[in-house]
């Protein structure tokens, strides 16, 4: 799909409006207080895929240093759940029903970045996974991976 970079969305050659999904998730993403507290950017968005960083500060560290699981498990559980809204209609979020981590290695380093993608989607249940990566200059290491179930819901 081509989608409008100044107007969020188009008329397709069917004469109907497609939505930007950039401008979507982001227009979600501003809405989420928790995300803006931690810092978190969307950095990409495709059908099917998002990614989400947030720079490693003080308060999201745990008291050896490294970045918090918390903060982790949230871009990931976040740049999931985007990933499977943008391959439903855009009158639907999503909820996250269930979600699973592995924590790898320490998150250490200048940021986060989480990189969600759809596993199988389906009209009730998405199955989603995101991979979790610390940024430390031009370097990413893999420090999770997660895997989970999106919902979808009405827009409220």
């Amino acid at each position: 799909r081509r989608f409008a970079q100044r107007r969020g969305d188009e008329i397709d050659g069917n004469s109907r409006v497609t939505v930007d999904p950039f401008a979507r998730i982001h227009k979600s993403i501003a809405k989420q207080n928790f995300l803006i507290t931690l810092g978190a950017k969307m950095t990409a968005v495709e059908d099917g895929s998002v990614e989400i960083s947030a720079p490693i500060t003080q308060s999201v560290s745990q008291q050896h240093g490294y970045a918090h699981a918390g903060l982790a498990f949230s871009l990931g559980d976040s740049a999931a759940g985007y990933a499977a809204m943008t391959l439903f209609d855009p009158s639907c979020d999503v909820v996250t029903a269930e979600m699973k981590i592995n924590l790898l290695s320490p998150a250490l380093g200048d940021s986060l970045i989480a990189v969600g993608r759809v596993i199988k989607h389906g009209r009730r249940l998405t199955v989603v996974a995101a991979d979790v990566f610390a940024v430390r200059g031009d370097t990413r290491k893999l420090i999770a991976v997660l895997q989970g179930t999106m919902v979808p819901v009405e827009q409220t």
